[in-house]
C-alpha cells in the first residue's frame, strides 16, 4: 500500500542559524568576492603594520605589538560600521544628506578651530582622550559622495542629464568641505575629492565643457593656492622634489629614495617578514601609514606587493560591477564616486612609493593604519554593499 502525503514546507526549526542559511538571506547576497577581497587587503595590512613597527617600539622600549592591537580593533570597529551602513536602505540617505553634510561640514570646521591638532604638518586631527585621534576630513568624503550623488540623480526621471542649477548646486555643495581641507591644509584629501567629484559629474552626463571648464579650473585654483601661501613650503617641495628626484635627497626627497631602495631589495619574493633591512633599520619615515606599500615590497617581494595590487584591483572591478548593476541613478553614483576614491588613493598612495606621483600623505586603502581612514572606507564598503543588496528588494 503506497501512502501519498501531501507536499509540506521543511520543517526550520527557529534561531539564527537556520535564519543565516535561508536562501532569501541578506547574507547570502552579500557580494563576497568584494567582501572577501577586502579582509584579505585587511589581513595582509594587519601583518604588515605589526612588522612596520615591531622593531621600532622595542627599540623605544615599548610594546612591540601595541600598534598590531590598535590596527586590529579598528579593522572590528570598521567592520561594525559597514554592518550597520549594509543594514540602512541606501535609498533613504536622501533624507539624511543635509544631516551628514552638516555633520561633516561642523567636523571639518572643529579641526581649524583650537580643538584642531596639527600632525606630521596638517591641521587635520583632533586628539582624543586615550591616545586616540579623529580625521574629519576621511568622513567628509562619504558625505561627499552621498550629497553629490543626491544632488545629481534629483532630476534624472525627467531629463536625461542634470542641468545647469543640479551642476552648480553640486559643485557649490563639494566646495565648501574642500575649501575647509584645503585651509589645513591637506592636499592629498583635497586630491582625492576633486577626483571624486569629476567622476561622478562624468557618469551623471554633463556636457563636456563642463569637464573641460572643471579640469582648467581646478589648474588655476593650484596655482594661485601656491602663489598666494595656502599650500605649506613643504607640499610645494614635495611637488619639486617630485619633478627633480635627484633634488635634496637627504631632505625633501628622502622619504621616497628611501622608499624606492626597499622595495628594490625586496626582488621576486622578499627579504621575509620581519626581516626588511630598511624595515627594521627604520629608514623610511610613516612606514605603517603612508608607506607601508614598501614593506610589502622589501618583506614579501613582487609577489607580496603584486597580490595587494589585484586584491585592489578586485575590490576595484566589483566596485564598477555595482554601479553598472545598480537600480536607480542615485545607487550609480554613490557606487561610482566610491569607484573613483578608491582608484584615486590606491594609485596615489602606490605610486608615491615608486616615484612616478608625488607625495602627499595618503593612506593606502584597508591595508594602512589608521582609524578614521579604515572608518571610513569601511563606511564605503557598506555602501556598495547596500547598493548591490538592494537590487533584490
Amino acid at each position: 500500500m503506497t501512502l501519498n502525503f501531501p507536499a509540506t514546507t521543511p520543517y526550520r526549526a527557529p534561531g539564527l542559524s537556520n535564519r543565516l542559511l535561508d536562501r532569501e538571506s541578506p547574507l547570502r547576497r552579500l557580494d563576497w568576492v568584494l567582501m572577501g577581497a577586502v579582509l584579505s587587503l585587511m589581513a595582509l595590512g594587519a601583518v604588515l603594520v605589526w612588522s612596520a613597527t615591531r622593531q621600532r617600539q622595542l627599540d623605544a622600549g615599548g610594546d612591540p605589538d601595541s600598534f598590531l592591537k590598535k590596527h586590529l580593533l579598528n579593522i572590528v570597529i570598521g567592520l561594525a560600521l559597514a554592518a550597520l551602513t549594509t543594514l540602512l536602505d541606501y535609498r533613504m540617505l536622501r533624507a539624511y544628506a543635509p544631516l551628514i553634510y552638516i555633520a561633516s561640514v561642523a567636523g571639518l570646521l572643529a579641526v581649524l578651530s583650537p580643538l584642531g591638532s596639527t600632525i606630521n604638518g596638517a591641521h587635520s586631527w583632533i586628539v582624543l582622550p586615550a591616545g586616540f585621534s579623529v580625521q574629519p576630513s576621511e568622513f567628509a568624503k562619504v558625505a561627499i559622495v552621498v550629497g553629490v550623488a543626491m544632488l545629481l540623480s534629483e532630476r534624472r526621471d525627467g531629463e536625461d542629464s542634470p542641468g545647469t542649477s543640479d551642476i552648480l548646486l553640486a559643485l557649490g555643495f563639494a566646495a565648501i568641505p574642500l575649501a575647509l581641507i584645503m585651509l589645513q591644509p591637506d592636499l592629498g584629501t583635497s586630491m582625492v575629492i576633486c577626483f571624486i567629484i569629476l567622476g561622478m559629474l562624468t557618469v551623471a552626463g554633463i556636457p563636456v565643457r563642463w569637464l573641460v571648464g572643471l579640469v582648467v579650473g581646478a589648474g588655476v585654483v593650484g596655482v594661485i593656492a601656491v602663489q598666494v601661501g595656502i599650500l605649506s613650503t613643504y607640499q610645494v617641495n614635495r611637488f619639486a622634489a617630485f619633478a627633480n628626484p635627484t633634488l635634496d635627497p637627504r631632505g625633501v626627497g628622502y622619504n621616497t629614495g628611501q622608499a624606492r631602495i626597499a622595495i628594490g631589495q625586496g626582488g621576486l619574493t622578499g627579504q621575509g617578514l620581519f626581516q626588511g633591512t630598511q624595515t627594521n633599520g627604520k629608514f623610511v619615515p610613516e612606514q605603517q601609514t603612508d608607506f607601508i606599500f614598501t614593506v610589502a615590497g622589501e618583506e614579501l617581494g613582487l609577489l607580496g606587493a603584486g597580490a595587494i595590487i589585484i586584491l585592489l584591483g578586485m575590490v576595484l572591478w566589483r566596485t564598477i560591477l555595482i554601479a553598472r548593476r545598480a537600480e536607480d541613478q542615485f545607487g550609480v553614483l554613490v557606487a561610482t564616486g566610491i569607484a573613483c576614491w578608491f582608484t584615486f588613493q590606491a594609485f596615489e598612495n602606490i605610486g608615491m612609493t615608486m616615484g612616478i606621483m608625488p607625495v602627499t600623505g595618503l593612506p593606502l586603502p584597508f591595508v594602512s593604519y589608521g582609524g578614521s581612514a579604515m572608518f571610513a572606507n569601511m563606511m564605503a564598503i557598506g555602501l556598495l554593499q547596500n547598493v548591490h543588496l538592494r537590487r533584490y528588494v
